[in-house]
């Protein structure tokens, strides 16, 4: 082996390497993207305001059944939901499935599940509810914060 070929083999573990830790940043940094999500989502059904206020940005947009084909943009939309709700002691869970996150740089990302949602009613009977969401999150300030929900009844 020469002293060329000696360089290259060392150039490839070193690039190697690099990409293993890529990957491992990945993977850390959509398993935090993952937790945010279902704090966000314990939020909602919690009636939690400020637990949503501060993973939001000021500025969220989204498309929700309750807009009626329109983009809403701002916290006043969702805040509405929160006051008329109120904090719920009923049993519930909800729960994420079929997850996926896709890293759009360091900056950005969009986390796409289905959302499963079991309630108790009034009367005792087990309710499930599924619906698609697709979150784009954006790193602002060095946090992460939830930019625009897109959310659509699961078929």
């Amino acid at each position: 082996m020469n002293e060329h070929e000696h360089e290259y083999e060392h150039e490839d573990e070193d690039e190697h390497e690099d990409e293993c830790e890529e990957a491992e940043l990945a993977q850390q940094v959509a398993a935090e993207l993952l937790d945010l999500s279902q704090q966000l989502l314990d939020a909602i059904a919690n009636g939690d305001w400020k637990t949503y206020e501060q993973l939001c940005d000021p500025s969220l947009s989204c498309f929700e059944p309750e807009a009626r084909g329109h983009m809403v943009e701002g916290l006043e939309f969702h805040k509405f939901y929160f006051d008329l709700s109120g904090p719920n002691d009923s049993l519930k869970l909800t729960t994420m499935v079929a997850t996926h996150v896709r890293l759009m740089g360091e900056e950005a990302a969009v986390v796409s599940y289905v959302r499963l949602n079991q309630r108790v009613s009034a009367t005792g009977e087990p309710h499930v509810t599924a619906v698609e969401e697709t979150r784009v999150w954006e790193r602002i300030e060095g946090q992460w914060k939830h930019v625009h929900v897109h959310r659509s009844p699961a078929p």
